[in-house]
Parts: structure tokens; C-alpha cells; sequence
């Protein structure tokens, strides 16, 4: 019989969530970035193999902070880890736990038993491993489904193969959730809006990496199917701010609308013709009804 199962990855922010999604699918589900926070979703990612089918859902790295916005992440990532069969924890062998990581830990514990264990980045140089595999063990003891703890690096893909064996021979038996040739479910304007939002914070970082996202306004397929025209806005909390996402003689902008465009063309088969505008969308980050709109889609 088949397997087929949901697994949700769940660790602190930067910890390579998004990276080792996009390893394990093989290609381009999720945005990554060097910001803190970066998914804002619960982002699932598809592995087709003779096995069977596992869904992966990556989820906003958990952050302790009582703002609005970050309060809203943690239901999400906390709703996914309910529904989901198994639990990916993955940790960054470069950073020694802190209280962050304990309330995950204390989080995980009592799902320990569909729970499987990753440390990440243990390709970095002067790695000491030993010091997360203690905080492991400390937490977790002796499980049976936490004996073998696996070293990793999504960037090179050491270890991945390993990992998703292990996550195979877990998950449930069951048929596929999805047709063999999908590596993601997620509609055509949320992942075109997720691209130019990577490109502007990983440009824009130091200035606003927060205080801004990306609404599709319109959509429309033009030349007998063959392109994509659609007109995004990047939203941005300040009117102060709108400067710095269109930049000297709008040189920003441009820079984000071509880089998005490149990734694009990518990952879809149609031309896309994309028209990228500015605006404010004042303390977006504290209006409930934008903050549900953007993180519950």
C-alpha cells in the first residue's frame, strides 16, 4: 500500500525551512530569505515517489512576540501542526538553543511520537552538533521515533535523501492527495505575489522588510492564452516608505519588477507582463481584516 501523509516542518526563523522545501520538492515552492519570518503562510510543498505522495506544509518560523502580526503567524503554525500526520522539528546547527527553542521543544514533546528530527546548516565551518543533540536529548529522552537524529544541509542537500526516507517509512498508508506531476497547490496570483515579495525584502531589508506586501489587483490572460498580464501592488505601511520601494529615478522597482520577472518565467510556461506599483496601506500590520486576508489565503 501506498504512503501519503501531511508533514508540517516547524522551527525557529532562519532555520532553513523554506530552503529544505524547496530540496525536497526540487523546485521552487517557497521564498527564501535571509529575514527572519519570511513565510507568512502555511506553504505546502509535494513529493511524488513510488512510495507515495507526502505533502509538506512549511509553516512561519515560531518567534516569541506578543505584536498582532506575529501572534496570527503562530496560529498558523500551530494549525498546521494539529492537522498534519508528522511533525518535521528542524534545527540550526549553528545557533545554540535558547528559549526560543525550548517553547518549541515544550510545544513538540507531546507530539513526540509523530515527530522526526533534523539539524540543519551542519555544513557551516567549526559545526559542534553534540550541543543540539544534547538539548535533543534532554527534551525528548529516549522516544523511539527521535533515535535517529538527522544531519543535514538543505542548501547542499546533504543528508535530504536519508531524511525522506525516514519520513516515508513513518507516514500513514493511504492514497495520493494529488496528481503525480504537482509539487505545490498554490494559485497562480499567491505565488506571483510571494515572488515579487521576495525580491523587494531581500533588496529592501534594512529599511522595511516587515512593513510591506503584495496584492494582485488584477489578472488577465491576453493573446489567445499565451501571456499573463497582471498589475501587483507592493503596500507598504508609511507614505515615507513608498520612496524607498521605487528608489532613485525608480530604479528600485524596476530592479524588483525584473528580478520577479526572471523567477517567474521559471516556474510558469506563460509570458508574464507585469505591471508593479507602490502605495500605502497605513499600520496594515495592526488591521485585523489585512492581516487575516493575507496570512489565512
Amino acid at each position: 500500500m501506498a504512503k501519503s501523509g501531511f508533514i508540517a516542518i516547524i522551527g525557529r526563523p532562519s532555520v532553513g525551512k523554506s530552503t529544505l522545501l524547496n530540496k525536497m520538492c526540487g523546485e521552487k515552492v517557497a521564498i527564501v530569505s535571509s529575514v527572519p519570518q519570511t513565510t507568512r503562510n502555511a506553504i505546502r510543498g509535494i513529493v511524488n515517489r513510488e512510495e507515495g505522495q507526502l505533502v509538506f506544509v512549511d509553516t512561519p518560523g515560531r518567534h516569541t512576540s506578543e505584536k498582532k502580526m506575529n501572534k496570527k503567524l503562530m496560529d498558523v503554525s500551530e494549525r498546521a501542526l494539529m492537522e498534519s500526520d508528522l511533525v518535521l522539528y528542524l534545527l540550526d546547527a549553528s545557533r545554540a538553543p535558547g528559549a526560543e527553542e525550548e517553547e518549541i521543544a515544550a510545544l513538540l514533546k507531546p507530539l513526540a511520537k509523530k515527530t522526526v528530527i533534523a539539524i540543519n546548516k551542519v555544513d557551516m565551518p567549526n559545526i559542534d552538533t553534540n550541543i543540539i543533540i544534547g538539548f535533543i536529548n534532554n527534551w525528548f529522552g529516549e522516544n523511539d521515533s527521535l533515535k535517529n537524529i538527522h544531519l543535514i544541509s538543505a542548501n547542499t542537500g546533504h543528508g535530504v535523501e536519508e531524511l525522506l526516507n525516514a519520513l516515508f517509512e513513518m507516514a500513514p498508508e493511504g492514497d495520493a492527495l494529488y496528481d503525480a506531476d504537482y509539487y505545490t497547490d498554490q494559485e497562480t496570483g499567491f505565488r506571483i505575489s510571494e515572488i515579487i515579495r521576495e525580491q523587494a525584502i531581500n533588496r529592501l531589508r534594512q529599511e522595511l522588510p516587515h512593513s510591506l506586501y503584495v496584492d494582485i489587483a488584477d489578472m488577465e490572460f491576453r493573446e489567445e492564452g499565451s501571456k499573463l498580464w497582471v498589475r501587483a501592488f507592493i503596500i507598504v505601511e508609511r507614505e515615507s516608505q513608498k520612496g524607498m520601494v521605487v528608489g532613485k529615478g525608480g530604479e528600485m522597482i524596476k530592479a524588483i519588477r525584473l528580478a520577479a520577472l526572471k523567477d517567474l518565467k521559471r516556474i510558469f510556461d506563460w509570458k508574464i507582463d507585469l505591471d508593479l506599483r507602490v502605495k500605502t496601506g497605513k499600520d496594515w500590520r495592526h488591521n485585523d481584516y489585512t492581516l487575516k486576508r493575507i496570512i489565512d489565503r
